[in-house]
């Protein structure tokens, strides 16, 4: 495995960095293009488990942020045209076992694995007729199997840690169904729709409505994941809010339903997302669950999901808390160079710019 390729913590993510320096002025193009030509100094991976975060779908994100500013222009389609073979396949297995009644595994569908992300990867390279085959995918993937919703998966969210018995779902922005929901809703938002595209975000808003919960006077939020125990007694045995993080606290998933609720025009759901992460800013229990300034799971996430919020809120935000939480927090001494837990990720919440969408990987545009 090539660490060049990878977005998450190698030199892809690196070099997503430069590019938003360069396009700001704040590094020199020369310094992005050196980025670049170490992403992809090694042959590219294609093999059918790649992904957003991962070999020829990451690179093609990645050439895609870089633009084509003159002197600099990069040649996209040999990562564009494998990154179409990757997913076409990874579309055809996902159909295959949806037509064959079996439940999914997590990096099928999530963002950082799955068909999630290689629609981020489809949406950014402007190849709308490849995205709207994993939107019609995505539909699917929300309708009811056996009783539990068509996400319902029997892995296990926690590579250290065996599955829930009978299964659970996963509410997540990463690795959760707030992933599907999310570009469900921005395509919608794009102008690009397909059949029983708005009945799937129903669906899974839906869904998250049934588990909302509203205890401790902490405001709304939801809990990671529900297992079948819980759907049984119909109550989380998870009895306060995760740490307000991009990847499976309140901002990431009062995100995705920001982005359901504008896709809808459903205003009182748009102010319900907009008040639970207006809750969370000023919850310091919450606030001092975040011990690190990455982007997965620390301030940096929570600042920069709040500023795109904020962007489209109907409500005004007040963002001095998530900046303040975020400027106190210590940055640690071994702290890794990559974008989504290491300092590439941190100087990018710093920056507070989003010229290329880098924050598109993420969901976040």
């Amino acid at each position: 495995m090539s660490a060049g390729q990878c977005l998450s913590g190698g030199a892809a993510g690196i070099a997503l960095l430069r590019l938003e320096q360069a396009h700001t002025g704040t590094a020199s193009w020369t310094a992005a293009h050196t980025a670049l030509q170490q992403a992809t100094a090694d042959p590219v991976s294609c093999a059918v488990d790649t992904s957003l975060y991962y070999g020829a779908p990451a690179l093609s994100f990645l050439l895609h942020a870089a633009g084509d500013h003159p002197g600099h222009r990069y040649d996209r389609e040999v990562v564009d045209r494998a990154t179409t073979t990757i997913t076409r396949t990874r579309l055809a297995q996902a159909h295959d076992r949806i037509d064959r009644h079996r439940r999914p595994a997590i990096t099928e569908y999530d963002l950082i694995s799955g068909l999630t992300g290689l629609g981020v990867v489809a949406r950014r390279s402007g190849n709308h007729d490849l995205l709207r085959d994993i939107l019609e995918y995505l539909v699917r993937l929300t309708e009811p199997l056996d009783g539990l919703p068509g996400w319902w998966t029997l892995h296990s969210h926690q590579r250290t840690k065996p599955a829930p018995a009978g299964g659970h779902s996963n509410h997540g922005m990463a690795h959760g169904i707030t992933g599907p929901l999310t570009l469900l809703a921005l395509a919608h938002l794009d102008g690009i729709h397909v059949s029983g595209q708005t009945t799937a975000i129903t669906r899974i808003c839906d869904w998250l409505d049934t588990w909302e919960q509203h205890r401790d006077g902490r405001g709304r939020w939801w809990p990671k994941t529900i297992t079948l125990a819980e759907l049984d007694t119909a109550q989380p045995v998870q009895t306060h809010p995760h740490q307000p993080s991009w990847c499976y606290g309140t901002p990431g998933i009062a995100r995705a339903l920001h982005a359901a609720a504008r896709a809808m025009n459903d205003h009182h759901r748009q102010h319900t997302a907009e008040q639970a992460l207006a809750d969370c800013l000023t919850d310091p229990a919450q606030l001092g669950r975040l011990t690190d300034r990455n982007l997965c799971h620390g301030t940096g996430g929570l600042l920069i999901t709040a500023r795109r919020i904020a962007t489209d809120a109907h409500c005004h935000l007040d963002l001095s808390p998530a900046l303040a939480c975020h400027q106190r927090t210590p940055a640690p001494v071994d702290q890794p160079p990559g974008f989504l837990t290491g300092a590439a990720g941190t100087t990018l919440a710093d920056l507070a710019t989003t010229v290329t969408s880098w924050d598109s990987c993420l969901l976040l545009s």
